[in-house]
């Protein structure tokens, strides 16, 4: 079934005419007859009875009329939807890391989605990059600045990295927590390659480096949001790296001058005008 094939049905109900029905919906009355005859094989039924020029609904088309009419009554009602929720609307896909989500976008979303209903967030998090060029994300936070691409890329903020290691010396060397080897080329790995200290626990989730330096028997380099309580721990040294993270925004082009896309732009910039832009 065709919603504007069904409006047809409705049209010559009303105008009695194929004529009528085709100066009604704007449509060549041609076509207004092809469409219902399609209609009626479709169905096996017939729709309409012509008695004295007019085009009478048989009791099979009352019967059909009036889903249509349920049918039409349920469009409005969508259509006015939009009209409840006040501000932009749309759903967005925001890709970024687990910790960039978890530290630095979740605290502030519930606040952001509550001042505007018609916006549906969805958070794609990954160590890996998404295919930006395939559309698997709308908006995408990228903790390296990419080479290229068909997108729009503004700077989000420079990262202060530190490096946390245990004051009091215990039995041995702390372990190092170390990046894989695909990451080597951020500041963290390339500090911790100066330290020549070998790696002995890998990974890229700085949730388990952080649960490892809170034993104060690791060491390893974190950025600093997520970091407040470690700084503030006298039983753990932090030292600040003289590089910092940088930290990058990718736009879908075609979502440049939508609405709900410049609002949660803005938000984000919000989310991170904590940390400095250089």
């Amino acid at each position: 079934m065709n919603w504007d094939d069904l409006r047809i049905i409705a049209a010559v109900r009303d105008e009695g005419t194929y004529a009528g029905a085709s100066a009604r919906l704007r449509i060549d009355e041609t076509t207004v007859g092809r469409r219902l005859s399609r209609i009626e094989r479709s169905l096996g039924l017939r729709l309409f009875e012509a008695i004295d020029g007019v085009r009478r609904p048989t009791r099979q088309c009352e019967m059909v009329l009036a889903h249509v009419q349920a049918m039409a009554a349920h469009a409005d009602e969508i259509g006015r939807i939009g009209e409840s929720l006040p501000g932009p609307m749309g759903r967005l896909r925001v890709a970024s890391t687990s910790a960039v989500a978890e530290e630095v976008l979740a605290p502030r979303a519930a606040d952001f989605l509550r001042a505007h209903p018609g916006l549906t967030l969805q958070f794609l998090t990954s160590s890996e990059n998404v295919k930006f060029s395939r559309w698997e994300a709308d908006l995408a936070i990228r903790l390296r600045k990419p080479d290229k691409g068909d997108f729009a890329i503004s700077k989000l903020a420079d990262v202060r990295l530190y490096f946390f290691e245990p004051v009091a010396a215990g039995e041995g060397e702390p372990v190092t927590c170390a990046y894989p080897e695909e990451l080597d080329g951020i500041p963290e790995a390339q500090f911790l390659r100066t330290r020549r200290a070998r790696a002995r626990c890998v990974t890229d989730n700085i949730r388990v480096i952080r649960t490892l330096i809170q034993s104060r028997q690791a060491a390893g380099v974190l950025p600093e949001y997520g970091c407040a309580a470690l700084i503030a721990d006298r039983r753990l040294r932090a030292t600040l790296l003289p590089k910092r993270r940088d930290v990058w925004l990718l736009v879908q082009n075609h979502l440049k001058r939508d609405a709900a896309t410049r609002v949660t732009i803005d938000w984000i910039r919000t989310c991170f005008q904590e940390f400095p832009r250089g």
